[in-house]
């Protein structure tokens, strides 16, 4: 079983992590998918929905640990995609 990734608080405790051999951590399970958006968000919009709706969107972003205004320009984004 691969060993687990420490939490870590501090830039300090981090750097202390980096000097060891970090190759017993190397597993798939310690790595998750990161998005990067590059493109400014330049342009503003507001869309009604129910309470509800943004309630659930609220949740599975908190679940994701993102906003859910980004949680939703995703969503969007992935449609979008899969479209072509």
């Amino acid at each position: 079983m691969p060993k687990r990734l420490p939490r870590m608080n501090n830039d300090e405790e981090a750097e202390a992590l980096l000097k060891n051999d970090l190759s017993d951590y190397l597993d798939p399970t310690n790595f998750s998918l990161v998005s990067f958006e590059f493109e400014p968000k330049d342009t503003s919009i507001s869309i009604r929905m129910s309470s509800t709706l943004l309630h659930t969107v609220k949740e599975a972003a908190k679940r994701r640990g993102m906003s859910y205004q980004r949680y939703i320009r995703e969503a969007v984004e992935r449609s979008l995609h899969e479209r072509q």
